[in-house]
Parts: C-alpha cells; structure tokens; sequence
C-alpha cells in the first residue's frame, strides 16, 4: 500500500508541474511575474505544500522559473521560439539561440517497414528500416522525445554512432546524406508512459507533436520523424507571404 501512496503523490506533483507549465507557457503569470505562494498554489490544486514544493523543483530544473531566499518563484520567461523558415536540425537551433543542445540514443531497433512506414519513405514492400527513440535536452534539462524511422541505407548509419551523440544530422552530413527539405505537422497529443518516465511529466498530459518528412535534395525521403514536446519550452513560428501563392503569380 505504501508503494502505491508514493506513486499517487508523484503523479501529483508532476500533474501540478504540467499545470503550471502550462499556465506559463500562455502567459498567464507574464515573463518577470510571480508565481503563488506555496501555500496559496496548495489550497488552489488541493494539494500539500510538499507537492508545491516537488513542483516547483521540476519548473527550476526546466528553466521557467526562479527563486531567491524569502521572495516567491519568478518566472523567468516562456518558451524558446523556432522558425519553420529556415530547415534546421535541432542542434544547430539550439546553438543558434544560445542553449547547450544534447541527445541520448535510447533504443535502435532494424525490422521490417509497416505499409504506413513504406508510403512516408517511399520504400518497397518488405524493406527493413530503422526506429530510433531519443531523448532531446536543452542546457542538460529534457524537453523532448525524438522517434524517427528511418531508411535501412541511413538507418545504418545511425546505428555506427555513439549513443550520447550531440547531433545525427552533422555526421550524416559529412557521409554525405543531406537533409534538404521538410513538411511539418504539428498537433496536440497526450504523454503515454515512456513519455512519462522520460521526460518527467503526468502520464496523459498534453505534449506538443510535431511530425516531420525529411527528404534529400533529389527529394528521396531520408526520415519520418515524430517529436513530442513538453509545454511551454519551445514554440514554432511560420512565414507566410501572398507573393509566393499560385493565385498571386497569375496576377503577376
């Protein structure tokens, strides 16, 4: 019975945790704001001021928020913005913003392509490809859980690489298989428990879902990708423009 206690209380406080994110991630607090009293955030989510206090620990470790000796927790900012304009490998946005990007393989496994796997990389019925799951970070805290399948070809390749590798796309490069372009689907989805246990959050909690075809400049595909990432660390910015539309060249 004791087990099962302290599992409950930690499914709390990283429920609150989720929560708060949240809450951050839309602004609710501001960048600079204050958060609630430990004691006001226990009698608001009717829970104990330990569980406030596990929370709030999970918040520090990610970044969002602060705190110094006799003041409330501060909020330190929202999440770190990537632009869809230009294609870049996580690692090269991370650098690009000042974060220290890192990678953890945590399973490589060769079968055979499913008929969905097949139609993404354009592969024959019974090819083998390869399912990578990573666990991404940002200055050493987690944000995110990459699964990527790829062709055997490139597959293999992965496969030769050390496991706490910083970046896949770079030694690709230099092998010379070229990342070139992307189509980018994101949506809503909810932590099932190997997100859960990776990444520290609620078992059902949102995550946002970005899913990503990557083709080489001959427009092969080299990888189907579906990322999963925490609320509140990172946010995804478009560029639209009328000139490059159909309907505006004709006008032209």
């Amino acid at each position: 019975m004791a087990g099962t206690g302290g599992r409950a209380a930690g499914a709390r406080y990283r429920q609150l945790a989720a929560d708060l994110r949240e809450a951050i991630a839309s602004g609710a607090y501001g960048a600079g704001g204050r958060l609630p009293s430990e004691e006001e955030l226990a009698r608001q989510y009717d829970v104990s001021r330990g569980t406030v206090r596990q929370a709030l620990a999970v918040l520090r470790t990610n970044g969002l928020v602060t705190s110094r000796r006799g003041t409330r927790r501060v909020v330190l900012g929202t999440a770190r913005t990537q632009s869809f304009f230009e294609l870049l490998s996580f690692t090269r946005w991370a650098r690009s913003i000042g974060e220290e990007p890192g990678g953890r393989t945590i399973d490589v496994e060769c079968r055979p392509a499913g008929p969905l796997e097949c139609e993404q990389l354009a592969l024959e019925p019974g090819s083998r490809i390869y399912q990578v799951l990573r666990l991404r970070t940002l200055s050493r805290v987690p944000i995110m859980i990459e699964r990527t399948i790829y062709p055997e070809r490139v597959g293999t390749m992965i496969a030769g690489l050390e496991p706490d590798a910083t970046s896949h796309t770079e030694p690709l490069a230099d092998l010379g298989v070229v990342f070139a372009d992307a189509e980018h689907t994101i949506d809503l989805v909810y932590a099932d428990a190997e997100d859960a246990r990776l990444l520290g959050c609620a078992s059902g909690g949102p995550l946002i879902r970005e899913r990503r075809r990557v083709t080489d400049p001959a427009g092969t595909p080299l990888a189907w990708s579906e990322d999963r990432f925490l609320p509140g660390t990172v946010a995804f910015t478009v560029h639209n423009s009328v000139a490059t539309t159909a309907l505006s060249r004709r006008r032209g």
